[in-house]
């Protein structure tokens, strides 16, 4: 009797929908060579975690009742940002305190939630990919993903294998690289300083791509490193595991 598949609901994330798809699509392929069924629901939305993080409790709560919905009947829900898969596993039983049901089914969704790397290691137990990259690249830990979910050692282990592909260890590689959702607009001066800094560690590397598992991190040090004419591309790291490098690296041919 076959055995019956996984099925993996992909939280897509608005960053990766709206800026990077293709990062979506090798969130897909990296599932799929796992052993997974996925499915992507067309009723998600954003997580919740700009309005969350703005003190926006009830549109917070409004967007995380939508998700919940969305995302109840699967095995598991795995998104390819730490930041969103935070805001799920952490923050939305917190939203819901108090309110018996809806407490129950964001802590339900919250134990079913995981980041595409950390899902692909510790829950399936991939220990290797079929890609290559050749080259030095250096990698940055997204605040999220580190401190919320304990993310560090797994894209390490899995960016070992790939053939041809040279790590080196970004300086202060978890220091903030100063993006921080809503962070960035409210204190544009403060995050310029902080992304300069992690640029700067960027180049220190002599690598000459930077990956990281965040979006909205990649995004930013991307815009400052074309803006300061650094030349460095960047990358999602699921982009590199899957072996879809083939498009321009993030910022590429964009404007300043």
């Amino acid at each position: 009797m076959a055995e019956t598949p996984i099925r993996v609901g992909l939280f897509v994330t608005c960053l990766v929908d709206l800026f990077r798809p293709s990062v979506g699509f090798a969130a897909v392929k990296l599932l799929e060579d796992a052993g997974c069924q996925v499915d992507v629901p067309a009723a998600q939305t954003c997580c919740g975690q700009p309005a969350y993080n703005s003190g926006d409790r009830a549109d917070a709560k409004a967007i995380a009742a939508q998700v919940i919905a969305a995302f109840e009947g699967f095995d598991y829900v795995v998104a390819p940002s730490g930041s969103c898969a935070g805001m799920l596993r952490e923050h939305y039983p917190l939203l819901f305190a108090g309110d018996a049901g809806m407490e129950a089914r964001a802590r339900a969704l919250a134990g079913r939630t995981y980041e595409l790397v950390s899902f692909l290691t510790d829950v399936r137990g991939v220990r290797a990919v079929d890609a290559s990259f050749p080259g030095r690249v250096t990698y940055h830990d997204g605040c999220s993903g580190l401190r919320e979910l304990g993310i560090r050692a797994q894209p390490r282990a899995l960016l070992a294998s790939v053939a041809g592909l040279d790590l080196t260890e970004l300086p202060d590689s978890d220091v903030c690289c100063g993006f921080g959702g809503t962070f960035c607009v409210k204190y544009p001066d403060i995050s310029n300083a902080m992304v300069g800094a992690k640029t700067a560690c960027v180049a220190e590397t002599g690598a000459k791509t930077l990956l990281a598992g965040d979006l909205g991190c990649l995004l930013n040090m991307a815009g400052k490193l074309r803006r300061d004419g650094v030349d460095v591309r960047v990358r999602h790291v699921a982009e590199v595991l899957a072996g879809m490098t083939a498009q321009p690296a993030i910022g590429d041919g964009e404007p300043g």
